[in-house]
């Protein structure tokens, strides 16, 4: 969830993600974005579905894997057919990377219908992990924590995005803010499990 020490940049748009109370404020310079790659997502998504849309995802990610992220790991396709992706190794990468994986995986990413920039909507279990950790948070001294909802942005791995209005005055550092962070460590691990692509697959 929001893990006090990551800063992160979303889904290669510049939309910044970090978990509810593990991640970080949103206010770092953009990645470039692969949206070109994968931008027939849309039509591809509609060619294959079930075992062929998993085999698709499969290749796209691991062209991904070959040309600069090799901790990628494969999209999951759930069976509401929603696609969650791992975002943050792609995020982590640079230019030179996300060039060669733009050129060489254009055509995968679009067969599988794969938009690295795109995460769905947050299921209802990651939802409800999210709104116990702010609740814990708010009770712990933090009154402006929010409760997460469906459109609240995320990181796979990594929960909800920490937003500039949740954190005090004194930062990260400041006493009550890491006091609410111990006192609520199991919350905020829940969050962070219901937010893995292995918790995200399970959405329907």
């Amino acid at each position: 969830m929001r893990n006090g020490t990551y800063v992160v940049i979303a889904a290669l748009g510049g939309a910044l993600l970090l978990a509810g109370c593990s991640g970080s404020a949103s206010s770092s310079p953009a990645v470039p974005s692969l949206s070109q790659a994968a931008a027939s997502q849309g039509a591809a998504a509609g060619q294959a579905t079930g075992s062929g849309r998993t085999a698709a995802l499969h290749a796209a990610a691991q062209c991904i894997r070959q040309h600069g992220v090799p901790s990628y790991a494969d999209p999951v396709l759930t069976p509401s057919g929603q696609v969650y992706s791992d975002s943050r190794s792609i995020q982590n990468s640079g230019q030179a990377t996300l060039n060669a994986i733009r050129q060489a995986c254009r055509t995968l990413m679009a067969q599988a219908g794969l938009n690295p920039e795109h995460e769905p909507p947050a299921p209802a279990q990651l939802v409800q992990t999210g709104v116990r950790a702010a609740e814990c948070m708010r009770a712990h001294g933090l009154p402006n924590f929010h409760d997460p909802t469906a459109q609240s942005t995320y990181t796979p791995g990594h929960g909800f995005q920490l937003t500039l209005g949740e954190i005090p005055s004194g930062g990260k550092t400041d006493p009550t803010y890491l006091r609410a962070r111990q006192a609520c460590n199991s919350a905020i691990a829940a969050e962070v499990r219901a937010s893995t692509l292995a918790s995200l697959g399970d959405d329907g």
